[in-house]
């Protein structure tokens, strides 16, 4: 009777929780890897996987003080974490599956012992990487049921995570050239009066506009790609002194100031920094939202008495206007609107 009762408690309580791990990580993974748009929702398994991991190897890089290895480091996290991120689910899936074996009375036929929560798990390991060893096979409708829709879960799966790579990596190829790209014409790490600085002379602000209008493409882009797959804000970029946050932020930087500086009457000649500027500013907002992080100011300030008075000499050559008097009031405001969000992430 206690073991009838046992196992009526089984199946009530421990086959639903099976289940239940088993659709949470499914869902999970179909959101990770295949739903293109953001998912609003607070508990996720990956994003509790990156939240427990980042923390710790974050800190980590932050203790080395080799600048090299600390690159190195962190550009290991974001290729490591999507194998580790794949193990996991894995390894979730395998032990729900095996959890609703046990629940159901382990209904498994093994050579020479009984069977228990370990061979549950053991089949399910087999079945779900499509093994097919032998040594362990399902008895009853239920049992054998189980291990067929196991067999394809496994299957689909390892399908989806193969072709989900090469996405991942296109993606993470086409931003890398645009970083690239940018580097000759921003230097490295990119700032705003480099930039300018080399697109002065006779017909660089016409070419300017149309770098800016590039980036307004290559911004959209990188929002696309980034809200479509979070982990890869984690890849760190080929070459030293370049991330896309910081090309983001170069941008950002050279829109303001040719904004601040143009009359508030101007027309179309603003056209482009005013489009860079305003969807480069939306993606470094979005992708702060999707990392949940909160606005912060820079704790120094980022432009100075010194770096001003260098951006003015730059702008003169140009033949843009200054920074000074309400121009400069202007760049404030607009400094403010983006900062925080590029500091935070």
């Amino acid at each position: 009777m206690l073991r009838i009762a046992a196992d009526a408690i089984g199946m009530i309580v421990l086959a639903p929780l099976g289940a239940l791990l088993v659709a949470i990580v499914l869902l999970d993974a179909f959101e990770t890897m295949v739903l293109p748009r953001r998912v609003t929702r607070r508990f996720r398994p990956a994003r509790l996987f990156y939240r427990t991991v980042w923390t710790p190897w974050s800190a980590l890089a932050r203790r080395t003080n080799d600048v090299a290895r600390r690159e190195t480091l962190l550009g290991f996290f974001g290729p490591l974490s999507i194998i580790l991120l794949f193990v996991s689910w894995a390894a979730a899936l395998v032990f729900g599956f095996g959890l609703i074996h046990w629940a159901i009375g382990s209904h498994l036929t093994v050579d020479g012992h009984r069977a228990n929560f370990g061979t549950d798990v053991y089949m399910s390991g087999t079945t779900f990487f499509t093994l097919g060893l032998g040594d362990v096979a399902p008895h009853g409708f239920a049992a054998r049921a189980i291990t067929v829709i196991e067999a394809g879960t496994g299957f689909g799966f390892l399908a989806l995570v193969i072709g989900y790579l090469p996405v991942l990596y296109q993606a993470f190829s086409r931003r890398e050239v645009s970083i690239s790209l940018l580097d000759a014409r921003a230097g490295s790490p990119p700032t705003a009066g480099e930039l300018l600085r080399r697109y002065g002379g006779h017909g660089g602000m016409a070419a300017l506009d149309g770098l800016l209008l590039e980036w307004e493409r290559q911004a959209a882009d990188l929002l696309e790609s980034h809200l479509s797959y979070p982990i890869l804000a984690y890849f760190r970029s080929q070459h030293d002194r370049q991330s896309w946050l910081a090309a983001l932020t170069a941008i950002l930087d050279t829109s303001a100031l040719l904004l601040a500086g143009a009359d508030a009457g101007s027309g179309n000649e603003l056209r482009p920094p005013k489009l860079a500027f305003a969807l480069v500013r939306h993606a470094l907002i979005d992708l702060s939202q999707i990392f949940d992080r909160e606005p912060l100011p820079p704790s120094a300030p980022r432009l100075d008495a010194n770096d001003t008075a260098r951006l003015n000499e730059v702008l003169r050559a140009t033949g843009c206007p200054p920074i000074e008097g309400e121009s400069q009031r202007r760049l404030a405001v607009l400094r403010e609107s983006y900062e925080p969000y590029a500091n935070a992430l």
